[in-house]
């Protein structure tokens, strides 16, 4: 049994070990990554119950799996003979509407040992957040990361997760941005079945679905005010009832909040409560922007580049003068910018050594509401109506778009932004989607 082409098509979007699980609980397809890092052909792999991509006794390493039967998601660490890993599994639905459960396999580090390798950093800046985290791991009192947009907070909560005593448990992420008035209590604590037009069954909240792991707030600063003291009240007593229940339940969860917003600022102009901060702020960690570690910059664009190259079995590397340019920019939008800077620069570099002249830094310019602001290279000619960068970056969505016949979101995984971004860009370069 294979995976369908698009399933084929969303293995190779993940820079780590990733694998493709049927309902019979064997291995239908692995990446390139899954190969290069465990040194086996996929051939070897394919039809094998899935205990063969950890080498573990198959009661042991199989039981969490059947929870994707049910259509949940997992995060659970396994021990076993090859090592330990953090796995995180979902199901994926084909075109077919055949469920496969999607499962990304990420080796640790051996006790006594700390490693995280979606963070690099040699700065002194860098090696003093790290520091942090693991100390704040270690506790369990409720963390707020702080910091510029693109700084890697998401990342840094994983660190958190995967230090801490719950890393068996869950690492659920609530995206506070997208929890408008009629969302809130359906998405963080559940409905039951009837609740409300549309509820055809019941549903977890991503509350309880946190319980005995981690509870990732993200983005907390854009939650509604008037959601916060639902909020509050369910961290305080740890208990909450599904929008059409009369039960109470409880979930024993860790909180970590981010926010790239002024919170002391925003509760001193009642924008947001002052109990609920003083709840979520015990331990704040600061996350540096990238111009105050500039030395990480070599470091970070190394490992960006390995994660970039895995994808098309390239070796990427900078040459001297493509590190010296990169050296020259202040990265307004951080690690999350430079990364797409160099997402580009692979795009027009022919071979595997990428230089100077393949790196454009964006420069911003006012954009309509309904327009993203996009990258325009300083001092550059215009070209068709269209500045060099522009028509590069239309170029290469347009290569993604036939590389994943369509589909906008393997494209925007593959862009590293969002799906509502890359709609912007389709429209602003009349590109469609269906290509």
């Amino acid at each position: 049994m294979t995976a369908t082409v698009s399933l084929q098509s969303l293995l190779e979007t993940h820079d780590y070990p990733f694998a493709i699980i049927d309902a019979g609980l064997a291995i239908v397809a692995v990446n390139k990554a899954y190969e290069q890092h465990f040194g086996v052909d996929r051939s070897q792999l394919i039809g094998q119950p899935c205990c063969h991509l950890t080498g573990n006794d198959p009661g042991m390493s199989c039981r969490h799996r059947l929870l994707f039967r049910d259509l949940e998601s997992y995060r659970t660490v396994i021990e076993g003979a090859a090592g330990s890993f953090q796995v995180r599994g979902y199901p994926l639905v084909d075109a077919d509407s055949v469920i496969y459960l999607g499962e990304s396999i990420l080796p640790l580090a051996p006790a006594g040992k700390t490693q995280h390798v979606k963070m690099a950093g040699d700065s002194q800046a860098f090696k003093e957040v790290i520091g942090k985290l693991q100390m704040a791991a270690r506790s369990t009192v409720p963390v707020m990361l702080q910091g510029e947009t693109g700084t890697g907070k998401e990342m840094a909560a994983e660190l958190l997760h995967d230090c801490s005593a719950r890393r068996e448990g869950p690492l659920v992420v609530v995206d506070c941005t997208v929890l408008g008035e009629d969302l809130f209590e359906s998405e963080v604590f559940g409905h039951e079945k009837g609740a409300f037009t549309g509820a055809a069954g019941t549903k977890k909240g991503l509350f309880e679905l946190a319980d005995q792991g981690t509870l990732f707030l993200d983005e907390i600063g854009e939650l509604p005010l008037s959601q916060q003291p639902k909020l509050l009240r369910a961290l305080e007593t740890g208990t909450f009832r599904r929008v059409g229940g009369a039960d109470t339940r409880r979930s024993d969860v860790r909180i970590v909040s981010a926010t790239h917003r002024n919170l002391a600022d925003m509760v001193a102009r009642g924008a947001f409560r002052e109990d609920l901060y003083y709840r979520l702020a015990v331990f704040p960690v600061a996350l540096p922007p990238v111009r105050e570690r500039r030395a990480d910059i070599p470091r970070l664009a190394e490992h960006l580049l390995a994660q970039i190259g895995q994808c098309n079995e390239r070796r990427l590397r900078l040459a001297p003068d493509g590190v010296a340019r990169l050296l020259s920019h202040p990265y307004p939008g951080n690690v999350r910018e430079l990364r797409n800077i160099l997402q580009l620069a692979a795009a027009l570099a022919p071979g595997e050594v990428i230089g100077a002249d393949h790196i454009y830094f964006p420069v911003l310019r006012e954009a309509s509401p309904d327009q993203t602001a996009s990258p325009v290279p300083a001092n550059s000619p215009k070209r068709n109506g269209r500045a060099p960068l522009e028509s590069l970056e239309m170029d290469y969505i347009g290569e993604l778009l036939r590389k994943f016949d369509g589909n906008r979101r393997l494209v925007a995984q593959e862009m590293n932004i969002s799906e509502r971004t890359l709609y912007r860009k389709l429209r602003r370069y009349e590109l469609s989607s269906s290509l």
